[in-house]
């Protein structure tokens, strides 16, 4: 009986990581064909005014240097991508967070033995790993001055997903971001994929 409760979790947690792959590919497939902007994403805001106001409550004369518009095709490249990364991350998310109900609920299941709970656990616990092994090489990442990143990891591979930059990923680039993901996650190279996300 446990063993079948054991696959039983087994098979809905591929069930429920296959459907929000499908989901996600769908979204962005059908999106992309009917030519539609993809909502605005919450905390996406743009510079109206770049003036400031001086103290009589009139427009000053002088626009903010610092606040120069970016090309139309540049800010809508970085909205698509800023995008993409955020539903990417939301998507892994409710992934694990119906994987970790699932696991936590054959954990906590009084009848199940106890392998089935010593395993829910540590997948649980390698969960948990990998969430804190994908934010920290993420903000590593993010920290050497690339933009936004979204990373993957699973027991034996790492796939690593950058925003394109005007003159792409060089071998440096490449060998900087896996070097990174090595020393958060104890990966070998040949494990790592870096993929470069096109608008």
């Amino acid at each position: 009986m446990s063993v079948w409760k054991r696959n039983a979790v087994v098979v809905a947690i591929v069930l429920f990581v296959g459907a929000a792959v499908y989901l996600n590919w769908s979204y962005n497939n059908q999106a992309e064909q009917t030519g539609e902007e993809p909502g605005r994403v919450l905390g996406e805001a743009s510079l109206v005014n770049a003036q400031e106001e001086g103290q009589d409550g009139g427009a000053s004369a002088q626009p903010n240097a610092s606040a120069s518009p970016a090309p139309s095709g540049t800010a809508q490249m970085e909205s698509d991508q800023t995008g993409y990364f955020a539903s990417a991350r939301l998507n892994r998310q409710q992934a694990r967070d119906n994987a970790l109900a699932l696991l936590q609920q054959a954990a906590a299941d009084a009848s199940a033995d106890q392998a089935l709970i010593d395993e829910a656990n540590a997948s649980i616990q390698a969960m948990a790993t990998y969430t804190m092994s994908e934010a920290q090489a993420e903000n590593l990442i993010t920290a050497k001055g690339y933009g936004e990143c979204v990373c993957f990891l699973n027991e034996n591979s790492a796939s690593v997903v950058v925003a394109t930059t005007q003159t792409g990923l060089t071998e440096s680039d490449t060998a900087r971001i896996v070097e990174i993901v090595m020393e958060t996650t104890g990966l070998e190279a040949n494990q790592i994929k870096i993929i470069e996300a096109d608008p």
